[in-house]
Formats: structure tokens, sequence, C-alpha cells
């Protein structure tokens, strides 16, 4: 085909797109209005903004008339209820409890901060987390994570790891965050520097000790060296067991600080599989605490059982112009392949429309959760 004849053609097709568009926008707007007039009802009714039931009617039909468009059809009826909804929940969600608390809440922690809790033992990352993340040096430790969240519960504040880079998700502490629906209010990413540490004169290292997660960032390592690995509660503990026991054979995989702190000889340095390891440690709290800079946002749900319903929970954040960035799944405890969803993404809840979409979602979704405005550093 000769160049005239493509711009040619091309020129008449767009012409006909521009003429249907110029039509469509009209009907767009015309159905917003209606929308909203559809809310000032609901509200004179106490009606809710969803009804399921009309939406599945609405995309059986348009995939049926459409024909060989038929999906394509319903994934854009579906695209304009979702806003049509966002605009209803915008009119009618004035008294959730989360338009509260973004009015009342606390824009920063106290300082100083009060009691603070890690899993683990001083020298721990947790408590290199904890100085950097909250300004403390006085940590109280406990052996495990639900610990943690059990201390929150009687109004500390708790430092947990939610992921590695290399070896991922902490799903131990996802489970917790999914249970208690606690408030997250600050994140740190420490770097993660391992190192192999052993009492002197224990001969020879056949076994090495640490938390699975540094296990699992060392394997390489571990592996070429012929050593036999050991699951231990946390990496800090893991050394002060070794100067403590002195057990013959055995090393630790932790950090150089848990190393000199227990009187440990370090054998080698960075024998992570991945040099620019980071692991990303969040402040969890029971009162929220939303800093009007916030720049991270973290909301836990469930799905209605529907084709496409998380498809369409992620769209609406691509509309609002929100960055996703992370998504996590975990099963609901007592139900049969039934998950919560975890979700991350960039924003601040003092943002009108940041705020309705959560509103929004808040009032659609099963077993919601906003967990948290705050910062990452």
């Amino acid at each position: 085909m000769e160049n005239k004849e493509y711009q040619e053609r091309m020129a008449a097709e767009r012409e006909k797109i521009d003429r249907i568009d110029a039509q469509l926008l009209p009907l767009f707007v015309e159905r917003m209005g209606c929308s909203e007039r559809v809310a000032r009802i609901k509200r004179q009714a106490g009606a809710p903004v969803l009804n399921a039931q009309r939406e599945r009617e609405i995309l059986e039909r348009v995939s049926r008339e459409a024909g060989a468009y038929g999906g394509s059809a319903a994934a854009l009826y579906q695209s304009i209820m979702a806003i049509s909804r966002a605009r209803q929940h915008q009119m009618l969600d004035q008294d959730v409890p989360l338009r509260e608390w973004e009015r009342t809440a606390k824009r920063q922690l106290p300082m100083p901060v009060g009691r603070v809790v890690c899993q683990g033992v001083r020298g721990s990352y947790s408590h290199i987390a904890a100085r950097r993340l909250l300004g403390k040096e006085d940590v109280a430790f406990v052996p495990e994570f639900q610990e943690v969240f059990q201390e929150v519960d009687q109004g500390a504040l708790g430092v947990v790891p939610v992921e590695n880079s290399a070896a991922g998700s902490v799903a131990a502490v996802y489970d917790l965050i999914l249970r208690y629906r606690f408030f997250i209010v600050g994140a740190v990413d420490v770097g993660v520097e391992h190192c192999l540490a052993a009492a002197e004169g224990v001969g020879t290292i056949t076994r090495v000790l640490s938390h699975p997660q540094a296990l699992a960032q060392c394997s390489d390592y571990i592996s070429a060296h012929h050593m036999e690995a050991e699951a231990f509660s946390n990496t800090a503990a893991a050394a002060a067991f070794i100067a403590r026991e002195r057990p013959a054979g055995t090393a630790a995989i932790c950090s150089q600080e848990a190393a000199q702190r227990y009187g440990l000889c370090v054998l080698r340095e960075g024998v992570q599989n991945v040099k620019n390891n980071t692991t990303r440690f969040v402040a969890v709290s029971k009162e929220p605490v939303l800093p009007a800079e916030a720049n991270k946002i973290s909301l836990c749900f469930s799905l209605p059982h529907t084709t496409g319903s998380l498809y369409n929970v992620l769209q609406r954040f691509a509309v609002e112009g929100l960055n996703l960035t992370k998504i996590e799944s975990r099963p609901i405890p007592g139900k049969r392949f039934e998950y919560d969803f975890y979700l991350d993404f960039t924003g601040n809840i003092h943002n009108p429309g940041t705020l309705d979409l959560i509103c929004a979602l808040h009032g659609e979704l099963p077993r919601f959760s906003f967990l948290g405005n705050y910062n990452e550093q």
C-alpha cells in the first residue's frame, strides 16, 4: 500500500472514530448525571451503593448483545459502573470511620516514643530498624512475632520485617497483620549484609544457624561450602546462642553488629546471595497516625467470587493515577480456598480523591481494613 493511500484511508476511519466519540462523551456525562440522581434516591431510602445483582444482569446483557465483542463490552461496562459507584460513594459516604480518622488522627508519633517491641534479641536487624525508624535504642525483645502483636495490643509499638528483596515476603508477619488489623505507622528499608560468625576455636564449620529468611538469602554460600543449614528464631539470637554454647563446627549467619555484640569471630563477610540485599521493616500501632506528608498506604480485603473482581479493584487505582507497589494474598483461616489480599500503593489519604476511593472500597469489599498511611524511609 502506498503511503498516500494509507494516510487517506486512516484519516477516513479516524474521522468516523472522532464522530462516534463525540456522541459517546455526552452520553457518558448524561449517565453520570443519572448516577448522581440515583445516589440521592439511595440516600433517602438508606440503600447501599453497590447493587451486585443489577450489575451482574447488565454485564450478562451487554456480553450477550455485543456478540464477538462480548468480553470487551463487559470490561467497558465494568469500568463505567465502577466510576459511577465511586461518584455515588463520594456523595453518600460522609460518616464512615475512615473520614473521621482522616480528620482526627494524630499527624505524627509522639516523641520520644513509648515502649517498642521487636522479635529476637539485641543486635538483630529488627533492632537496627527500630533505631532508624523510631530513634529508640531501649527496645524490648520477645521470642516470636505473635508476641510482638500481643504487646502492640497492650499499647506498645512493634517493629517487624515484612519482606526481603531477595527472599520475598515474611509470610508469618503478613498473616499476623491480617489477623490483628493494626495500623502501620512507619516503614524503613534496612540494608542487609550477612556474615558468617563463630566462637573461637570451634573447628571447621559444617553447620550454620540463622533465621529461615537469612538462610534463604545465603543459600549459595551454604551450598557451595556443603554446610548443614538449621533454622533459628532470629539472626542475632543464633549469634547469642553460639557465643553462649560454643557448639563445635557451628557458625551463625548474622549481622556484623550481632557478631561484635556477642564476641564472635567474623569468618566471612558478605555471604548473602545478592549484594544489594534489603529488608523492609514496618512499625505497627494499635492507633492510627496519619502524617500530612505520608507517601504509602496499606489496605487489606477479600474479594467476591466473581469473574474479574481483582482486576476491577486494581483498575480503580489506575483510574486515580495511584501506583501499586505490593500485593500479597494469604489464606483466610478456616475458609476453603478463600484469600485476603494485602495491598500497598503510593498515596496520601488527605488527598480527597484517594480518600474517596478508599471509602468506596470500604463500602464494597468484604473484610476490608485500612491499615495505615505512613512514610517509608
